[in-house]
């Protein structure tokens, strides 16, 4: 996409990527749900905090000096938690330029896989996450007692780590 940008995020960044994260969310994910009645204001809360704890963790994708998505990872693990991307803009190459970025961050440290995870029955995501290279590993449910169930797909790529000397210059 022209005029597309990744840098990290700072934290003046927060609360745009917590809008985003929910309004991903509320047009991919609120839909499968089968229990909606209080799911808005909870997930947008947890969306929220994950911002305010992770947003050091994350990159950033602008469009005219505007952020329209954002992939962050795990510290410490190469597992990406969250990838979004506004939900009017998607599919026009921003979540794979973002992934890609974010993998070979970690391949740079080293990294020899990624992992991550998605609803099961958010075909969209699911297909995405493939066609960038990535293989089911499992399926998850969650929730309690058989109630509610939820399942997630937990997904892997292969990665190319660097081994080479990163010149001082």
């Amino acid at each position: 996409m022209p005029g597309l940008r990744i840098r990290k995020a700072e934290i003046t960044d927060a609360p745009r990527l917590a809008n985003i994260a929910y309004r991903a969310w509320e047009s991919g994910i609120l839909p499968i749900l089968s229990k909606q009645d209080d799911a808005r204001d909870s997930e947008r809360r947890r969306l929220t905090r994950a911002v305010g704890h992770g947003w050091r963790y994350a990159i950033v994708a602008e469009i005219d000096d505007v952020v329209v998505g954002w992939c962050s990872r795990q510290p410490g693990r190469a597992y990406i938690p969250y990838l979004f991307v506004m939900p009017e803009i998607q599919g026009h190459g921003i979540g794979a330029r973002l992934l890609d970025r974010m993998e070979r961050m970690l391949e740079l440290e080293g990294a020899s896989r990624i992992h991550l995870e998605t609803p099961a029955d958010h075909v969209r995501a699911v297909r995405f996450y493939e066609k960038q290279g990535y293989s089911i590993l499992a399926l998850k449910t969650q929730g309690r007692d058989g109630r509610d169930p939820f399942s997630s797909v937990h997904l892997e790529k292969r990665l190319k780590p660097y081994d080479g000397i990163i010149d001082e210059q």
